[in-house]
């Protein structure tokens, strides 16, 4: 399991900077976060259910609550605060990040 070492939210960039105690080091935009949600409203609730979101460019980020040593929860500005970010979750985003924008985009083009 992964570990963070620093988390950092930079208000006027819109991202927050993740530190793992790998050394992965990692800048996720705040939209990235919010169309990645691992809620039921983002995810559905299995396969096939996702939801894609749109029009997220602008969300901000209010809060940021830790759950536990295991995870955080993301409180947006578009009222969502659902999702609980597990510190593998996140790593998983930051690893995947280009991987992940692209798939996003492209299927932002196919609508």
């Amino acid at each position: 399991m992964v570990s963070i070492d620093q988390i950092k939210v930079r208000k006027k960039s819109r991202v927050l900077e993740i530190s793992f105690d790998d050394g992965i080091n990692e800048n996720l935009e705040f939209e990235f976060l919010r169309i990645h949600s691992p809620s039921a409203e983002v995810r559905g609730h299995g396969k096939g259910q996702e939801r894609l979101q749109i029009g997220k460019q602008d969300v901000d980020l209010l809060e940021l609550v830790p759950v536990g040593n295991y995870a955080l929860k993301l409180v947006f500005d578009d009222g969502h605060d659902t999702g609980i970010y597990m510190w593998n979750y996140l790593y998983e985003l930051c690893v995947n990040k280009d991987e992940y924008w692209k798939i996003y985009h492209n299927k932002l083009d196919s609508i």
